[in-house]
C-alpha cells in the first residue's frame, strides 16, 4: 500500500482537497450534523440521523489550521496547533513530540492497520490487482492523506448502508488512527480550507471582461487590359466629381431611340499598387458573449472597374481585398465596417444584433469562396444576387438543433460603410429617419445548412429584399439582385446639354432570391464547390418585372504545394437576364450573357505571411456579346497577426 501512497499521493494535500471538497458536498446535501470522535468512532451507537463518520474539522469550512475531533472534547474548546513546515510551507514550528518526526513503516501497527481498511473497504484504488505492495515507509503526511481517504469511505458506506457494514472493531481503529494523526490531519485540514477558498475565488471571478485585438494587412498590385474597346452601359466616359471622382458611373436613356446610352473604353487602365486594413477588436463580457469591432482603410480602385457599366462597380474581375473599404474617392480613412453583440441562448441558440451586421459572415457561407484563403473576387466569395446589403441594423439568430442541421435568419436595414446619405437620400436608410429600419432598403433571410459529415455542406436560402429607389432607379450598390440599373421602362432619360437624367418613375423594388450552395471535400486533396441562384424583381410602381439567374462551379486543391495552401479554379456567371431585359438602363447589353473564368492561389510563407496570386478572364463583359475578353491580374500580400 505503502509504495501506490507514494507514487500517487507525494503531494498530500491535492489528494486530501479531492476527497475533503466531495465529501464536504455529500454532508451539505445529507443536511447532516457534526459529532465528536468519541461518539462516532468509540461504538457504534453512532448518530443514526447524520449517518456520518467526520473526517476532522468539518464543522467550519472556512476554519484553517484546527486540531482534529479528540476524544470527548467540544468543538468549542478543540484546540488549534501549529502546521509543520512540511505540510504548509511556512517556517518550522514547534514540535512536542519525537513521533511528529517520524515516518510510518511498514512494521507499525498503525500501517498494518490502515492495510486491513484499505483491503476491506476499498478506500483507495490500488494496482490493477486490487492489492498495495511495496516495502519504503511513508511520511506521517502521506500516510495522513490515506487515513482522511479512509475516513471519508467509510463515511460514504454509513450514509448509503446498514449500520452493520461498518464493524465494530473498524471504528475503534478509525478512532485511534485518528487521535494519533490528529495534528497531520488537522495540518491537511488547514491546507484544504485555503484551497476551497482559492477555488471559491476563481469561480467567482473566474473571467473578466477582455478585448482582443487582431488585424489584417493587405497588399495589391493590380493589373487590367482587354483585347479591344469594350463597351459599357453608362452616361459618363469618366464619373461626376459628387461621386468622389471615382468609377460610379450612372445610367440613363437616349432620348430620341429610349435605349440605353453605350460608351467605349478604348485605353486600357494602368497597373494599381493599393492598400487595405483590417482591425478587429473582439470584447468578450462573460466568456460566451462577443461584441465584434472592426475598423478598416483603403484605398483601392481596382483598374477592372473602368470597365463597367453602371452599376455593376467592384463586380467582375475585382479582388476582394482590392477596395478602399469606405466612401470612394476617400481613400484610407477609417470607417466602422461591423459592429454587433452576440450571445448564445443555451446550447444551440445564438443572437446577433447590432447597428452594423455583416450579412455575409452569417449567411452565404463556402469552404472555398472564403475571402482570406478560397475564391476571393466580389463574383465569386459569395452569391451574386442573393443580397442588396451587405453591412446593416438588425438582428440574426442562429439556431443549431443538431450536429447536421442549422437554421439561421435575420433581418437587416441597409446602413453600409461605403455609402453615405449625403451623397445621396436613400443610402444608410436604416439609420436616416426619412426612411428607417423598416422604411428603407432591407432584407430577410432564411438559411437552412445541412451538413451530414465534416466534409459536405448543402446550404438552402431565400431572401425577400426591398430595394429603396434613388432618383427613381434602382441597383447598383444596393441593388442586389439587379446587376445593373433600372428604371420603369423608359423614365430615366439623360440630357447631354445638362448632363441630368431623369427621374426614373420607380419607388422600390421588391425581390424574391432563391439560392442553393454546397462545398463538398471529396478527397483531402481535392473538392467541389458551387452555387445557383435565381431572383425575380417586381418594379413598384407598376407591373414590370426583372427574372435573372446566376451560377458558380468550381474545383479546390487544398494542401497544393504546401500543407494550409488553396488552389481554386471557378466558372462563374454573375447576371443572366431571363426577362425583363427592357427595364435595365444598364447591365443588360446587347442580350449576350457575361461569364468568367477565376483561378486563386493562396500560399501561405508563414502562419502570418501569405502570397495569394490571381487571375481573372471575362468573357462578354457587361453582357455584350460583341465585347472583347478583359484579363485581370492581381498578386496580393497578405498579412495577420
Amino acid at each position: 500500500m505503502h509504495k501506490f501512497l507514494l507514487q500517487v499521493l507525494p503531494i498530500a494535500s491535492v489528494i486530501l482537497a479531492c476527497h475533503a471538497v466531495d465529501s464536504y458536498r455529500a454532508s451539505a446535501e445529507t443536511n447532516a450534523v457534526e459529532v465528536s470522535s468519541k461518539q462516532t468512532l468509540a461504538s457504534m451507537n453512532y448518530d443514526r440521523e447524520a449517518k456520518l463518520l467526520l473526517p476532522p474539522d468539518r464543522s467550519d469550512r472556512h476554519a484553517t489550521n484546527r486540531t482534529s475531533i479528540e476524544p470527548e472534547t467540544d468543538l468549542a474548546t478543540t484546540p488549534r496547533v501549529e502546521i509543520p513546515e512540511a505540510a504548509s510551507g511556512d517556517s518550522m514550528a514547534q514540535v512536542t513530540s519525537v513521533s511528529q518526526l517520524s515516518d510510518v513503516q511498514p512494521t507499525d501497527w498503525a500501517f498494518q492497520a490502515l492495510q486491513s481498511l484499505v483491503e476491506r473497504y476499498g478506500c483507495i484504488a490500488g494496482y490493477p490487482d486490487s492489492t498495495y505492495r511495496g516495502s519504503r515507509a511513508l511520511t506521517r503526511y502521506e500516510f495522513a492523506a490515506g487515513l482522511n481517504a479512509c475516513l471519508d469511505r467509510i463515511n460514504e458506506l454509513i450514509a448509503t448502508a446498514s449500520a452493520d457494514t461498518v464493524k465494530q472493531e473498524d471504528a475503534d481503529t478509525l478512532q485511534k488512527l485518528q487521535t494519533e494523526f490528529a495534528a497531520e490531519l488537522s495540518a491537511l485540514r488547514g491546507r484544504v480550507d485555503a484551497l476551497e477558498a482559492a477555488t471559491a475565488e476563481l469561480e467567482a471571478n473566474q473571467f473578466s471582461t477582455t478585448t482582443k485585438l487582431s488585424a489584417l494587412v493587405w497588399a495589391n498590385v493590380t493589373g487590367a487590359f482587354a483585347d479591344g474597346d469594350v463597351q459599357f452601359e453608362s452616361v459618363d466616359l469618366f464619373p461626376p466629381a459628387a461621386f468622389g471622382g471615382v468609377v460610379a458611373r450612372r445610367g440613363g436613356r437616349d432620348a430620341v431611340t429610349g435605349r440605353p446610352v453605350v460608351q467605349e473604353l478604348t485605353d486600357d487602365p494602368e497597373i494599381t499598387f493599393s492598400d487595405l486594413i483590417w482591425l478587429n477588436f473582439d470584447t468578450s463580457f462573460n466568456g460566451r458573449d462577443s461584441l465584434k469591432v472592426r475598423l478598416v482603410a483603403g484605398n483601392a480602385d481596382s483598374p477592372a472597374n473602368q470597365f463597367t457599366s453602371a452599376g455593376l462597380y467592384n463586380t467582375y474581375g475585382v479582388p476582394f481585398f482590392d477596395q478602399t473599404a469606405g466612401i470612394q474617392g476617400l481613400g484610407n480613412d477609417v470607417v466602422i465596417h461591423e459592429l454587433y453583440y452576440s450571445f448564445p441562448v443555451g446550447d444551440n441558440l445564438e443572437i446577433a444584433f447590432g447597428p452594423r451586421i455583416n450579412w455575409y459572415r452569417l449567411f452565404d457561407y463556402n469552404a472555398f469562396t472564403f475571402i482570406l484563403t478560397g475564391a476571393n473576387s466580389f463574383n465569386s466569395n459569395g452569391g451574386t444576387l442573393v443580397n442588396a446589403i451587405d453591412r446593416g441594423s438588425g438582428a440574426v439568430i442562429t439556431w443549431k438543433p443538431s450536429k447536421q442541421l442549422q437554421l439561421t435568419a435575420g433581418y437587416i436595414g441597409e446602413n453600409t460603410e461605403f455609402l453615405s446619405s449625403t451623397i445621396a437620400p436613400g443610402f444608410n436608410t436604416s439609420s436616416d429617419p426619412r426612411f428607417g429600419l423598416f422604411g428603407g432598403t432591407y432584407t430577410a433571410t432564411a438559411e437552412l445548412t445541412y451538413s451530414p459529415s465534416q466534409n459536405f455542406n448543402l446550404r438552402l436560402l431565400y431572401n425577400r429584399t426591398r430595394i429603396q429607389a434613388i432618383g427613381g432607379v434602382i441597383g447598383g450598390a444596393t441593388g442586389e439582385p439587379i446587376y445593373g440599373i433600372a428604371d420603369n421602362g423608359g423614365s430615366a432619360v439623360f440630357d447631354p446639354v445638362t448632363g441630368l437624367v431623369a427621374d426614373g418613375g420607380l419607388d422600390a423594388g421588391l425581390a424574391d432570391t432563391y439560392g442553393v450552395n454546397f462545398d463538398w471535400l471529396l478527397t483531402p486533396g481535392i473538392g467541389f464547390f458551387g452555387r445557383y441562384t435565381y431572383a425575380k424583381t417586381n418594379l413598384v410602381p407598376g407591373d414590370g418585372e426583372i427574372e435573372a439567374q446566376a451560377m458558380q462551379a468550381g474545383v479546390a486543391f487544398p494542401d497544393l504545394g504546401k500543407e494550409g495552401a488553396l488552389l481554386t479554379i471557378s466558372y462563374v456567371r454573375p447576371f443572366a437576364i431571363l426577362d425583363g431585359r427592357d427595364f435595365l438602363v444598364a447591365g443588360g447589353g446587347n442580350g449576350g450573357v457575361q461569364y468568367e473564368f477565376e483561378a486563386n492561389y493562396y500560399f501561405p510563407l508563414t502562419d502570418n505571411i501569405a502570397l495569394v496570386p490571381a487571375f481573372y478572364l471575362i468573357a462578354n463583359p457587361n453582357n455584350f456579346s460583341d465585347n472583347p475578353t478583359i484579363y485581370v491580374g492581381n498578386l496580393r500580400a497578405q498579412f495577420s497577426f
